[in-house]
């Protein structure tokens, strides 16, 4: 995926190249929409991108150059899917008392598997740029950090009263610890998944 976005920000950078950031809108649905805008924000900022979540409204905008859009739509539904069946197959939590916690359990879940995402996909994209620059023994960070600047202004132009909030959640320790371990177990399913449609 990272060599896909790599040669579309090369070849943009050559003379006649002129190709602007664009948007797509993604749906967030209820319930648990925090940590599932939080998937897709961790996604798209490793693919150089930036959300927009408008809560009420339901969906989230994606800013980003074509290449890099597309691997974040694919990535996130790919994942979020996947998040909600591991959720399903944890079954009913309780407390010792009896009563339900799965709330708690299921907020904890996906924040920690959107965290984890996140904390895979970095690491991928970082290993990549890195192998890249040296396959084509030429450093890529100055041409991939220009692309993330023209993103930046395209938030700034389309969204000039954009406000930020910090983000909270609840805290279920068997939830964050079966969240980031179905994270794991995610990625690579999604990644195998999407490397076969590459090849096909």
């Amino acid at each position: 995926m990272a060599k896909y976005s790599i040669d579309a920000a090369m070849l943009d950078a050559q003379p006649g190249g002129d190709e602007a950031p664009a948007g797509i809108r993604v749906g967030i649905d209820a319930p648990y929409e925090q940590p599932k805008a939080m998937l897709l924000n961790l996604i798209a900022e490793a693919n150089r991108c930036r959300v927009i979540w408008s809560k009420e409204l339901g969906f989230a905008t994606v800013l980003g150059f074509w290449a890099d859009l597309s691997w974040v739509e694919m990535l996130f539904t790919s994942l979020l899917v996947q998040a909600q069946t591991a959720l399903v197959n944890t079954g009913t939590k309780k407390h010792g008392t009896g009563r339900s916690r799965n709330k708690t359990f299921r907020q904890s879940f996906l924040s920690a598997f959107a965290s984890r995402i996140g904390e895979r996909l970095t690491e991928a994209t970082a290993g990549a740029v890195s192998q890249e620059s040296a396959s084509r023994r030429t450093d890529l960070v100055p041409v991939l950090a220009a692309r993330e600047q023209e993103v930046e202004q395209a938030v700034e132009r389309m969204f000039p009263n954009l406000v930020s909030h910090a983000v909270r959640t609840s805290w279920d320790r068997e939830g964050w610890a079966a969240g980031r371990t179905a994270a794991d177990q995610a990625i690579d399913m999604a990644l195998t998944h999407i490397e076969s449609l590459s090849a096909g």
